[in-house]
């Protein structure tokens, strides 16, 4: 038996909305559809060729993907365009697709499992508001540990100008967002349902928050899609694709932040986790990444700006350069240095002090136990002051009084 042939797609826009209500988040099939065809002529495809599949008449479907174009067909068959455009005008959101001037282009990385739309509420401005942003995700079963450290980083990030982003649940993902909140900085919070309905509802308050402050609040589902198991997994690979870099706090060996934790590591973003008692199985999923290498120890908010900021914003300002031509001279470059780099300064002039011979990076990030990118942003900067140089088998201190 067979049912209406589903409505056609007017525009670009509103076939990417179209498909992202008829595939779940990150189907490559439907994604591979869309950017080899583009949504309309993939759109008028599945329109056709799903109606000939039903019908039994002559079609060009392949075996394998038949069974996917049968539920995609029968989906779209309920798609009322009309009714999704009231829905999403009656909550404020607002579309966005690739091209738009508020897109982020970072979720382009997940390249064939990119998503073909999203839905926002709050500033539409994604792009700009993530700008500079970290993923902070945890266990939703929290310890007030690890309650404190979401929310104090993220706090200190936010003032930062660094956005937080997370997934809106209980847990780390609430103190994460209400770290942020708390001093008036930016975050965002990608939704495992549709745009229409805060989910969990107790956390409906802060989302709500997020979008009248500034930030957004993030679906890559239409409306009226419930947040089903496999859709929060999916939803994880946009919260690590989002941010420039992750960090995990608290997280069993199997859950949905070490999910994120590996999405972030297939997209080469850096990953960080914080540490707590080793007794503490909440904390077993974050030892687990730091004994493996694949995540630095970060305790501090500055640890995870040396994540995103290796090398600080050292250059001098346009204005501080004419300022310098007017004077004469420029300005000494330990005036700009930022605390965390002088703080690094000391504990690698103290690792060069204490050895006669030259020493090599691998050696200084393991007596130091900075990380490589930040070792070598500190000896880079040691140079330029003529406090250190690399002389054949390592790096050694410059003697002042010869």
């Amino acid at each position: 038996m067979t049912g209406p042939i589903p409505a056609a797609a007017p525009d670009e826009r509103q076939a990417r909305m179209s498909w992202a209500m008829v595939t779940e988040p990150g189907e490559i099939r439907a994604i591979a559809l869309v950017q080899q065809l583009g949504a309309m002529d993939s759109w008028e495809w599945l329109r056709e060729q799903g109606h000939r599949l039903e019908s039994g008449g002559n079609h060009h479907v392949p075996a394998s993907l038949r069974r996917s174009v049968k539920r995609w067909y029968e989906h779209a068959r309920t798609i009322d365009l009309p009714g999704v455009h009231r829905a999403i005008e009656s909550v404020g959101a607002r579309t966005l697709v690739p091209g738009d001037s508020g897109w982020p282009v970072k979720l382009d990385d997940l390249a064939d499992e990119a998503p073909l739309c999203l839905w926002v509420r709050g500033n539409p401005d994604l792009g700009a508001v993530s700008r500079s942003a970290v993923a902070i995700v945890g266990a939703r079963a929290a310890t007030a540990y690890g309650v404190g450290r979401a929310g104090e980083m993220s706090a200190d990030l936010a003032s930062q100008g660094i956005a937080v982003v997370s997934g809106g649940a209980f847990g780390i993902d609430a103190a994460a967002h209400r770290g942020a909140l708390g001093v008036g900085g930016p975050t965002i919070a990608f939704l495992a349902g549709g745009i229409d309905q805060f989910y969990p509802r107790a956390n409906a308050a802060m989302l709500a928050a997020i979008c009248e402050r500034g930030g957004a609040v993030v679906s890559e589902l239409g409306p009226g899609a419930q947040p089903l198991r496999s859709r929060f997994l999916k939803r994880n690979r946009l919260i690590a694709a989002l941010g420039d870099a992750t960090v995990v706090v608290e997280a069993g060996l199997r859950s949905g932040a070490m999910s994120t934790a590996r999405q972030a590591s297939s997209l080469v973003r850096p990953l960080g986790a914080v540490p707590g008692p080793v007794t503490s199985r909440v904390s077993a999923g974050c030892h687990e990444l730091i004994r493996s290498g694949m995540a630095v120890l970060v305790s501090r908010a500055q640890h995870i700006v040396e994540l995103v900021r290796p090398f600080g914003d050292l250059a001098a300002s346009d204005a501080d350069i004419v300022m310098a031509g007017v004077q004469g001279e420029l300005r000494e470059p330990q005036e700009s240095a930022p605390t965390w780099l002088t703080d690094a300064m000391d504990v690698v002039r103290s690792a060069l002090r204490a050895r006669r011979r030259g020493v090599s990076i691998d050696e200084i990030v393991e007596v130091t136990g900075l990380a490589t990118n930040t070792s070598l942003a500190v000896l880079g900067e040691l140079e330029a002051r003529g406090e250190a140089t690399w002389r054949g088998r390592g790096w050694e201190l410059i003697d002042s009084s010869r």
